[in-house]
C-alpha cells in the first residue's frame, strides 16, 4: 500500500514540474522561430536594398555620362561663339554648376559602390599569404596618395616569417580603408588647426608582429596615425554604418573593415588618443582554418 502511495505522490509531484518544463520548452521554440523570422526579413531586406541600390546605380551612371557631355558640348560652343556672346560671369556661373552637378554625382556613386560592398556577401578566397609582402605592395601602391596629403607613410615589419591563410584582395582593402581614413583626419586636423613652423609632418606607420606562443600563432597588423585622436564619445561608434566624422566620408569604410576581419576569424580593435593619434589593430590567426577544422572533428 505504502508503495503505491508513493508512487502516486511521485507521478502527482512529476506532472507540475513537465508543466513548467513543457512551458520552457515552448518559450525557447518560439524564441528561436521568432529569430529565424527575423534573420530571413533582414536576408530579405538585405537583397531588397542591394537590388535598389544596383537599380540607382544604372541611371545614375548614364547622368554622370551625359553631364561629362554637356560639359564637352559647352566647351566646345563656347570656344566658336563670338568674342562677347557671353559675358564670363555669366560663364562662370554654369560653369560652377556643372561642376558642382559632376561632382554631387560622382560622391553619389562613391557611396552607392560602398554599399554595396557593405551589403554584399562576402566570399574569401583565401591563399596562403605572406603578409609583410602584402603590406609593402600596400605602402608602395598608396605612397603617392600619402605624399599628395603631406603625410609620410612608413612600415615596420617584424623579422618573422608572416605566412597566413586570407583572401588576400579583400584584406587589402581592410586596410586601404583604414589608411584612408587616417589621412582624412589628419587632413582635417591640419585645415582645421595649420601646423607651426617647423612642427613635424604627420605620419602613417603599418607595423606588423607576428605572436607565437602555446596559444596558435597570431598575425598582427597595425595601422597608425599621428592625427587628433577619436573623441571618447565617438570610440564605440566608429564601427557603426553611416558613422563619420568627415562630411565627405560615406561611414561605411570602418564597418566594411570589421565585416572583412570578422570573416576572416580575427578581430579589430582600436586605440586612441586625443590629440597624439590612433592605432588600429587587425589580428588574424595565422593557422590555415580547414586545417583546424579537420583537425577538431
Amino acid at each position: 500500500m505504502g508503495f503505491w502511495i508513493g508512487v502516486s505522490l511521485g507521478v502527482l509531484l512529476t506532472i507540475p514540474l513537465a508543466a513548467v518544463l513543457s512551458k520552457r520548452e515552448a518559450k525557447r521554440v518560439r524564441r528561436l522561430e521568432q529569430r529565424t523570422r527575423a534573420a530571413e526579413r533582414l536576408a530579405e531586406l538585405g537583397t531588397l536594398t542591394g537590388g535598389l541600390a544596383h537599380e540607382i546605380k544604372n541611371p545614375l551612371s548614364t547622368v554622370g555620362l551625359n553631364v561629362q557631355l554637356l560639359q564637352e558640348e559647352l566647351d566646345n560652343a563656347l570656344s566658336e561663339a563670338p568674342a562677347g556672346a557671353l559675358s564670363e560671369e555669366r560663364l562662370g556661373r554654369i560653369q560652377r554648376r556643372f561642376a558642382s552637378l559632376s561632382r554631387e554625382t560622382g560622391r553619389l556613386r562613391d557611396i552607392l559602390e560602398d554599399f554595396l560592398r557593405f551589403a554584399g556577401r562576402v566570399k574569401l578566397q583565401r591563399a596562403q599569404t605572406d603578409i609583410h609582402a602584402l603590406v609593402n605592395e600596400l605602402a608602395d601602391f598608396f605612397t603617392p596618395q600619402a605624399q599628395a596629403a603631406d603625410v609620410q607613410l612608413r612600415t615596420q615589419l617584424d623579422a618573422h616569417s608572416g605566412l597566413a591563410h586570407v583572401d588576400p584582395s579583400l584584406l587589402k582593402q581592410a586596410l586601404l580603408n583604414l589608411m584612408i581614413n587616417a589621412i582624412q583626419a589628419m587632413q582635417e586636423a591640419r585645415n582645421a588647426n595649420p601646423p607651426k613652423p617647423h612642427g613635424g609632418a604627420n605620419e602613417l606607420i603599418l607595423r606588423t608582429h607576428c605572436r607565437r606562443g602555446p596559444n596558435p600563432a597570431e598575425m598582427q597588423i597595425h595601422v597608425i596615425d599621428t592625427g587628433p585622436g577619436i573623441q571618447a564619445e565617438n570610440l564605440e561608434k566608429v564601427f557603426q554604418p553611416y558613422f563619420s566624422t568627415n562630411r565627405s566620408g560615406s561611414g561605411l569604410g570602418l564597418p566594411t573593415t570589421r565585416r572583412i576581419v570578422e570573416e576572416h576569424d580575427g578581430t579589430i580593435t582600436v586605440h586612441t588618443a586625443t590629440g597624439r593619434g590612433t592605432d588600429f589593430l587587425i589580428t588574424l590567426p595565422m593557422g590555415n582554418p580547414n586545417e583546424a577544422r579537420s583537425s577538431g572533428d
